[in-house]
């Protein structure tokens, strides 16, 4: 592996808001482009490290090439998870490194964080139809499709849900 899954630190939060923004508009994951909304939310990387935890993938030179933000149960940041669940959102890879296990080594830094907290059975996302790629490494990596759990953040824009149980290796 020639990158590093770690906390974000305050000089990277810029860099990976913006990582973030520009994979959701170029990938087309916003419904406005770039008069969303959700790109503010998208770039206030510093707000999610308060209120979360989060974590990226740097190289070797110590560049950030992706990330995610990982949330328990019943705070702020969890979108569907409950109490003795964990989530995890908004993850991105550069482009540029793609199809080198970044996308997958965030996704097990996650499923091995919540393994580490008391109580917690099952890792839970929610993603779009569109990201086949991702859905094949949530596959892989063992969640199941939840689909009674799919929701619409806005109208129209429906999700699918994948869980993971924690006691499942």
């Amino acid at each position: 592996m020639d990158f590093t899954i770690r906390a974000v630190r305050p000089e990277e939060y810029e860099e990976l808001g913006d990582l973030t923004a520009l994979t959701y508009l170029n990938d087309g994951l916003l419904l406005h482009g770039e008069d969303d909304f959700y790109l503010a939310v998208l770039r206030d990387t510093a707000r999610r490290a308060r209120e979360s935890e989060v974590l990226v993938a740097v190289d070797a030179e110590g560049r950030v090439i992706g990330g995610v933000t990982f949330a328990l149960g019943g705070t702020p940041w969890a979108d569907i998870a409950v109490v003795g669940e964990a989530e995890f959102r908004m993850l991105v890879v550069a482009p540029a490194a793609r199809g080198r296990g970044v996308g997958e080594a965030l996704v097990r830094a996650c499923a091995d964080r919540a393994r580490a907290v008391p109580g917690c059975a099952r890792l839970v996302l929610s993603t779009a139809d569109v990201m086949a790629a991702a859905h094949r490494i949530y596959e892989r990596l063992g969640f199941v499709r939840t689909p009674e759990r799919d929701w619409a953040p806005v109208p129209g824009h429906l999700l699918r849900t994948y869980s993971l149980e924690l006691s499942a290796r």
